[in-house]
């Protein structure tokens, strides 16, 4: 599964709900989804985490609480999100938080299943 780079999104509403630990995005298509902080932070498109081809991408594990500190307006097509553990060097395009919107139960499950195929845990 990879975000589909060549469709362009609108972004039409965009807020972090402290409460809930998600960012909640609205496209200007109508569909809205509200992303995990934990989700967002595993799934960032960091070389960190993402390495730099599908064979180096790390599972993270450990990250059940993190929380959205800030964000960042990247030009007119993304956001830097910095999380409460201090990592904010993804940059999340429309297209990907999109994707990561629609696809975010299968991409949930796989990380799950790889996080205990790894024998790690989401908690700290």
């Amino acid at each position: 599964m990879t975000p589909d780079t060549e469709s362009g999104f609108t972004v039409t509403e965009l807020r972090v709900k402290k409460a809930e630990k998600a960012l909640l995005v609205s496209f200007d298509n109508g569909d809205s989804y509200q992303i995990p902080a934990e989700l967002l932070r595993v799934e960032s498109p960091s070389a960190e985490v993402q390495g730099h081809s599908p064979s180096q991408k790390k599972i993270l594990a450990g990250r059940r609480h993190v929380a959205i500190i800030g964000v960042e307006p990247v030009g007119n097509y993304a956001i830097k999100l910095t999380f409460d553990d201090l990592h904010d060097s993804g940059i999340f395009t429309w297209n990907y938080l999109h994707w990561l919107g629609e696809n975010m139960n299968d991409v949930w499950d796989d990380y799950l299943t790889n996080l205990a195929a790894a024998g790690l845990s989401r908690d700290p």
